[in-house]
C-alpha cells in the first residue's frame, strides 16, 4: 500500500463533506439577503425581545415554542406538539431555506398579525441560531 494512500483517503473524505460544512448555508444566505433588503446589523438580543413580544391577539412566539427554545412546545390553538426549535437540540432546524422562509412568513402573520420586516427576520434567525 503506497504511503500517500491514507492521506488521499482523508482528503477525499474532506472533499465529500465540504458542501455540508461550507461557509454560507441557508441562514447566512438569508441574513445577507435581508441586509440587501435594507436591514442593519442583526441582534440576537433584539430577536429575543421580539420572541417574547405579544401581537394583536396576545400571542407571542413563546406562546407555542416556549421561552426555552431547547424545550418542545405546543401550538396554543391546535395543541399540536412542536419539536424543539433550538439547533443545538434539533439539528434539522435552520437547515432548509424553504422551511425557514415558510415558517417565518406564517408565524409572523399569525403571531404578530403582519409580515415581519427584513430586520425582524434577521434578528429572529440570529436569536434562534444561538440556542
Amino acid at each position: 500500500m503506497p504511503r500517500f494512500l491514507p492521506i488521499l483517503l482523508i482528503l477525499s473524505g474532506l472533499l465529500i463533506m465540504a458542501p455540508v460544512h461550507a461557509a454560507g448555508g441557508p441562514v447566512d444566505d438569508l441574513l445577507k439577503e435581508y441586509q440587501r433588503d435594507g436591514a442593519g446589523e442583526f441582534s440576537p438580543e433584539d430577536g429575543h425581545r421580539l420572541w417574547r413580544a405579544e401581537g394583536e391577539e396576545g400571542r407571542s412566539c413563546a406562546s407555542c415554542h416556549t421561552d426555552d427554545l431547547t424545550a418542545a412546545g405546543k401550538h396554543v390553538r391546535t395543541g399540536k406538539p412542536i419539536e424543539s426549535l433550538a439547533p443545538s437540540h434539533n439539528p434539522e432546524r435552520l437547515t432548509k431555506r424553504r422551511e425557514i422562509t415558510k415558517w417565518l412568513y406564517r408565524n409572523c402573520k399569525w403571531t404578530l398579525g403582519r409580515a415581519c420586516t427584513a430586520q425582524e427576520k434577521g434578528d429572529f434567525l440570529s436569536y434562534i441560531r444561538t440556542q
